[in-house]
């Protein structure tokens, strides 16, 4: 990681920006858990709850959430759906538990995020998309999920691909100068997608490689080791 201009020292401390919560969008999963005293309450709100703690994988999860719907509710048993859209996940638990309080007393609510998933596609070494278990990530931390960059990969432009309200922005990070710990894209969100293009020369290298040549040669090579057997 290199000073991000030619004129500036090395430093050893950074302020990393506060990470920015991520506010709940049209079909995000929430996976919702209401714990109180009362056994029978509990089966009642909750989707599942035989053998909680030990048969809970990603599918069962996600089966298990409530879905933000087009209106921006999530439809929860008995109450009246609730609008969670642009709420973070702590403002939603907070309004589930305001409208819990009316049907129970001393609940506890959890709410997690399902969906918290980012991909990686280009030049990495494992490719693909990574579930997140965790409220935050930096993307230093998601590009050792991947495996790290190839050595063919350019660590200069990076894109990172990001949806908003006005659809998907494309933002250009440069990952071998120091200021990155304090960008506001240190932190990635749900859903983000990460671009590694090659950098040019293993495009040139592939492109302009005289792969005709190589096969007539071999061809060629071929066909004389035949007729010096037939001889």
């Amino acid at each position: 990681m290199q000073p991000a201009h030619e004129d500036s020292t090395n430093r050893a401390e950074f302020k990393t920006p506060d990470y920015q919560e991520y506010h709940l969008g049209i079909g995000d999963n929430l996976y919702i858990d209401v714990r109180s005293l009362n056994q029978k309450s509990n089966e009642f709100f909750n989707k599942s709850t035989d053998n909680r703690s030990s048969n809970y994988n990603d599918a069962s999860i996600y089966l298990n959430s409530y879905t933000v719907d087009p209106s921006g509710h999530i439809v929860f048993p008995v109450i009246e759906p609730i609008y969670v859209l642009g709420l973070t996940i702590n403002e939603t638990k907070l309004e589930i538990e305001k409208e819990m309080n009316e049907y129970l007393k001393e609940t506890t609510i959890v709410v997690k995020l399902v969906n918290f998933n980012i991909t990686f596609v280009g030049e990495v070494r494992r490719p693909g998309e990574y579930k997140i278990y965790q409220d935050k990530i930096s993307i230093f931390e998601a590009v050792s999920l991947a495996g790290d960059i190839t050595d063919y990969g350019n660590r200069n432009e990076v894109k990172l691909l990001r949806v908003t309200d006005n659809g998907t922005a494309m933002h250009i990070i440069d990952l071998t100068k120091e200021d990155i710990l304090e960008s506001p894209f240190y932190y990635l969100k749900p859903n983000d997608v990460i671009y590694i293009e090659p950098l040019k020369g293993k495009q040139f290298a592939f492109a302009t490689f005289p792969y005709a040549l190589l096969f007539t040669t071999i061809t060629t090579v071929i066909v004389l080791l035949t007729f010096l057997q037939i001889k």
